[in-house]
């Protein structure tokens, strides 16, 4: 538990010197009812209660469990970014490498009042490999470019590829991951206008591009098989004022249909030539974020259905869900993240041995 401390401890207390309850230890009681289901602030303090004996193994408690009040009163306060910073040190104690996703996640239930079209955004940062989350930051007033311009700037990217949807191909974002000495995969739809054009037209033209073809796959009540191919495009860049484009890949995808013609293509601008099987591996792997983060966000932690919208809360909990999400994944056990959790419920062992992962 002494590494545990360690971290949170570099997160600052905003509240009074007089305050009844020590941040740490409202922090670590968060963090393991969290791991063990816990949603609200409200589950916090009934897992406190539940788990007093065991808590009071490594915690002092010496004014009792903190109420539901005082747990939603100190996230709404505690600066999000202080305690943004301990996920990112997690991830970074794990590296980095291969690929890396960029994609921005909306808190459903994070809303002010009347304001249900536009709840909080978040900006999202995970590394398929290790299947961790790396870091996140708000939207500011929504807008998802500026909180990943933000994100970018604070990352050690060195070595990966990083990956993001149509709303991120932009020179801003490809400048920002070149200035972290990392490459990039970038989704290029028709928005981008005559780079869009010219791009699908070198790929109809290069006739020759030694395709990969990937084997017909089964998921979800569906069959899928994919095509790539790419293309060098060493002019685009100065042409269209596009840092450090190299190539531009297709991928071609066919569902199960009697049709022979793909029903759905994608374009997609790479700063550094890769093969044909490599980008096909690269865009599938876009795909961990939305899987293995933002499914597991809202189904097993129900985020979107948590209505804490106040000050800093949303963000501060979303941290919370985030390190409970990485503290299960670095366990090195044949088990899913939802069976995790519930071993984290029901035996103590299990639960200090999953806050002992905590780096």
């Amino acid at each position: 538990m002494r590494k545990l401390r360690r971290i949170l401890r570099r997160v600052p207390d905003p509240r009074a010197g007089n305050a009844r309850h020590d941040l740490l230890e409202l922090l670590i009681i968060a963090l393991a009812a969290t791991l063990a289901g816990a949603k609200t602030c409200t589950d916090f303090e009934q897992f406190g209660l539940g788990r007093e004996g065991l808590l009071r193994q490594f915690l002092e408690l010496e004014h009792g469990i903190p109420s539901h009040d005082t747990f939603s009163n100190v996230f709404r306060a505690l600066d999000p970014h202080a305690l943004e910073a301990v996920l990112r040190k997690f991830g970074k104690g794990f590296g980095s490498k291969g690929v890396v996703n960029l994609d921005g996640k909306a808190l459903r239930g994070a809303f002010a009042r009347g304001r249900r079209a536009v709840p909080l955004q978040m900006v999202n940062v995970w590394a398929a490999g290790t299947r961790l989350a790396l870091a996140q930051r708000k939207a500011p007033n929504r807008n998802e470019v500026a909180g990943a311009l933000e994100l970018l700037a604070l990352l050690d990217l060195k070595g990966t590829i990083v990956t993001a949807d149509a709303l991120h191909c932009r020179p801003d974002i490809a400048q920002a991951i070149r200035n972290r000495k990392a490459h990039y995969v970038l989704a290029l739809k028709s928005n981008r206008g005559k780079l869009f054009t010219a791009a699908k037209a070198l790929v109809g033209a290069a006739r020759d591009a030694p395709p990969a073809t990937q084997r017909s796959t089964r998921a979800h009540g569906r069959v899928e098989r994919r095509r790539a191919v790419i293309v060098p495009a060493p002019r685009l860049a100065r042409q269209y004022g596009f840092p450090d484009i190299a190539a531009v890949g297709c991928v071609e995808s066919w569902r199960a249909t009697t049709s022979s013609k793909p029903t759905k293509v994608r374009f997609f601008l790479v700063s550094r030539m890769l093969s044909a099987r490599e980008l096909l591996d690269v865009v599938r792997a876009h795909w961990s974020i939305e899987n293995n983060l933002h499914w597991v966000l809202d189904v097993l932690f129900a985020e979107d259905a948590c209505r804490s919208r106040k000050d800093h809360a949303p963000e501060n909990l979303a941290v919370i869900r985030k390190l409970a999400i990485n503290i299960l994944q670095a366990i090195q056990e044949p088990l899913r993240m939802r069976h995790k959790m519930l071993r984290a419920r029901w035996n103590d062992t299990f639960l200090l041995n999953a806050l002992a992962h905590m780096r």
